[in-house]
This record gives structure tokens, sequence and C-alpha cells, in this order.
């Protein structure tokens, strides 16, 4: 029994590891070092853009609860992910070289896994899981369209933050905490005045953005939004986001800043920092003029400036089925960001759940009932829901899942239970899921 697993990504990485953990000969199909995509930098595999790629760590958010069900069921991402992990108050934040490197000596290393190299244009022979992610090769994309239709895939647009170096920043006008001093204080915060944040704010909304074919303000995906698309939809609205200074007290006065903008650890070192919620494809030389307005980041040195990237997905309610199988030829499912699902801990889930779909079936096995009160269930179900009318990209959220059956006072008291009871249902088919 062979499969091949297209790419070698979070959602690919994941689906070979649990294919080979399950005795299943696996060709993991990789095209770096030959080619790369604009997004990649190294040739390790599950690259990541940023340290908190893999964001909050508490059952109080959905995010927690979906790496919290990978973790128990054996996942090779958040195995990696604890053993590189770096203090980042309440989230799950990784030395991304660390990390990536150590995937890719798990999976170099695994008697059941032949990596080969080299770009995939056509679809292999025989089990296939098209991993290749949300910049998937031209090339392989139309060999796609010809396979699904011309109609069959979608663009947005996702973008990344800015890395500056630590010892760059002005620590004379900016202090370490956590919101609400939750965590370690490995944040820095960088404060702005009313009159500060209001030029700021001009000078955001005016720049120049770089040259980008296709992109509109309208199309661009909510959770991934340039920060200077968010600012001219209102004055004050990035007081409401990135810059939203509530909890946030400076030690010098005593009190909230008007504005604050958050730098996150990048590497274990702590020696990068990524600038939060500030993805933007604004010209290199206007983030610098622009940014430099903040008052810590005056003299910054730019590691890594921000970047658009178009991403790719498919209509995957006509296509796909909740195991990520295609429907019309189940042979060939699909994993990772090209299903829909969004963020890196949702890809991996979708790698995981075909994984162990996909060996189940080749060994003559029953599927495993992920139901929708589970993370892992519900991603799968929203993902081939057949009433949802204009699909868009989805991260993992509590509205995916279904409600109590009682009443729960609080949010975050809601939350929790919602996630101790998708727990439970995990605890109880685990030894079955692991087979």
């Amino acid at each position: 029994m062979e499969v091949s697993v297209i790419g070698a990504g979070l959602a690919g990485s994941e689906c070979a590891w649990q294919l080979a953990q399950r005795g299943i000969q696996v060709k993991l199909c990789e095209m770096k070092p030959e080619k790369r995509t604009p997004a990649h930098h190294t040739d390790a595999f599950a690259e990541l853009c940023c340290s908190n790629s893999l964001r909050g760590a508490g059952l109080e958010n959905a995010v927690g609860l979906l790496k919290e069900e990978l973790r128990q069921l054996g996942s090779l991402i958040l195995a990696c992910a604890d053993e590189t992990r770096v203090e980042a108050g309440g989230a799950l934040a990784v030395d991304r070289h660390g990390f990536a490197n150590l995937v890719t000596e798990r999976i170099r290393s695994h008697p059941n896994i032949t990596v080969i190299p080299g770009e995939v244009t056509a679809l292999p022979e025989g089990e296939v899981v098209v991993a290749s992610g949300p910049l998937t090769s031209d090339a392989l994309a139309e060999t796609l369209r010809g396979l699904l239709g011309e109609d069959c895939g979608l663009h947005f647009y996702d973008a990344a933050a800015p890395l500056v170096s630590a010892g760059s920043v002005d620590m004379d006008k900016a202090w370490f905490g956590s919101r609400y001093d939750k965590g370690t204080a490995d944040y820095v915060n960088c404060p702005m005045t009313e009159e500060e944040y209001a030029a700021f704010w001009e000078a955001l909304t005016t720049a120049q953005e770089a040259e980008v074919h296709g992109f509109e303000d309208s199309r661009v995906f909510e959770g991934c939004m340039p920060v200077e698309v968010m600012a001219r939809r209102g004055r004050d609205t990035l007081c409401y986001g990135p810059l939203k200074p509530r909890g946030l007290r400076d030690p010098r006065t005593g009190k909230e800043p008007y504005a604050v903008v958050q730098l996150r650890r990048d590497n274990a070192q702590g020696s990068i920092y990524n600038l939060v919620g500030f993805q933007t494809h604004l010209r290199f030389p206007e983030q610098k003029r622009v940014f430099s307005m903040i008052p810590a980041l005056h003299d910054a040195e730019y590691l890594r400036y921000g970047v658009m990237h178009r991403n790719t997905f498919l209509d995957s309610p006509r296509y796909l089925n909740r195991y990520y199988q295609l429907k019309s030829e189940p042979r060939i499912a699909f994993a990772g960001q090209m299903t829909g699902v969004e963020g890196y801990v949702e890809s991996a889930a979708s790698g995981f759940l075909v994984g162990v779909e996909t060996a189940r079936r080749l060994r003559g096995m029953e599927p495993v009932d992920f139901p929708q009160e589970t993370a892992i269930g519900a991603l799968g179900l929203y993902v081939s829901s057949e009433s949802i009318g204009n699909f868009q990209p989805m991260n993992v959220n509590f509205g995916i899942i279904p409600p109590l059956d009682h009443r729960v006072k609080g949010k975050r008291s809601k939350n929790a239970e919602l996630s101790a009871r998708s727990l439970a249902i995990i605890g109880a088919r685990k030894e079955d899921i692991l087979q």
C-alpha cells in the first residue's frame, strides 16, 4: 500500500506522518529546493511565516482546543511545536527555524516515508493527497482545473507582517509586558499619544501600495487584512484592533496610552520581533517611512518587510466530502489551506484527518466519526457543507461547533465547557483513532 502526498508544508507533513505511523508507504513530493514560492525562504518542511503562527494556547478559544485534540492524537506538528516552544504569554509560539528543522528531521528519518524532490505537474496514479498549499504552482493548478473545471478555484490574498531586530527598538520609548499582565511579559509594547497616532494614521492611509494584480479591499480575507486596509475603514479602527491599548498600562505613566503597537518575539533567542497585526502590502520604502513614525521604531532595522501573497483555494463544498476526499474520485484527497481551512493549525488538522482516514480505508477499516462537536470534525464538515452559498476560507471557531444543551454564564466558561465536551469525545475514541 502506497500513497503519494504532494507538498511538505504543515498539512502534507502531518498527513505523511499519520500514514507512515500506520504502516503505509508514503512518497512525499516536495518541489523545494528546486523551486520555491514567494513565501518560502528555506529548504525545510513545514515553514512558518512568523513565530506565533500557531496562535492561542488556551482552551477558551477554538484554536487552542484544536491544538489539544491534535496533541492528544499524536500529531507530528504539535509534538514539534511543543519541543521548540518560546514564551509568548497565552500563545503557542515557536522558534520558526527550530520547528521546521525538527519536522524535516522526523519526516526524513521515518522508514515508511520517501521524499521525492521536484515539482509535480500531473497527479500520480493511485492514492494521492494534494497538499500543495495556497501558492500551488501554475502547472499543478492547471492540472487541477482540468480535473475539476475552470471555475473550481478562487483566489484571495494573504499578508505577512514585517520583522525587526530587537536591538534596534528604542526601549526608552517601549516596555515589556502582556495584556492585563497575563503570561510572562514577552511582548514589547510601543505606545503612541493621540497626536502621534493621528499623524501615523494619516501617513498609513495615504502611503503607496505595492502593485498586486487583482487586489481589491472588498476581497481581502478578514483574518489577514493588511493594516493599511483596516486603517482606511475608520480613524480609530486600529485602536479597536491590533493597536488596542486595553489592559496595557505604561509603567512610566500608570495609564493606558491612546494606541499601542505590540512586538512579538519571533525566535528563541529573542533577537527578532514581529509587528503584531501589521500584515501589509505597502512598498518597502513606504513601510520604513510610515512604521518609523511609531516612536519606539524610529530607528528600527527591518529584517523582513511585509509582503502579499496570492492564495488559492477550492470551492470545496462542491467537490470534497467531510474527509477531504474528492467526491467524484475518492482516491484523490486534498489537505491544507487550498481546501478552505484558514491557518497553519487548521491545515495540520486537515492533513491529520486525511492521513488517518486514508490509512483506515486502505486497511479495510471503517472511518472515524469525528462529530461536529469536535474541532477536527467541525472543520471537515464546514469545508464539505453544501448549504454554504458563498464559500470562503474559515479559521476554526466555536461558531461552527454545536452549542451546549444547557446555559453557561460567561463566554470563557461556555467555551471551556465546549472544549471539555470535545476532549471527552476525543478521549473516548482515542484508542481506535490511534490504530
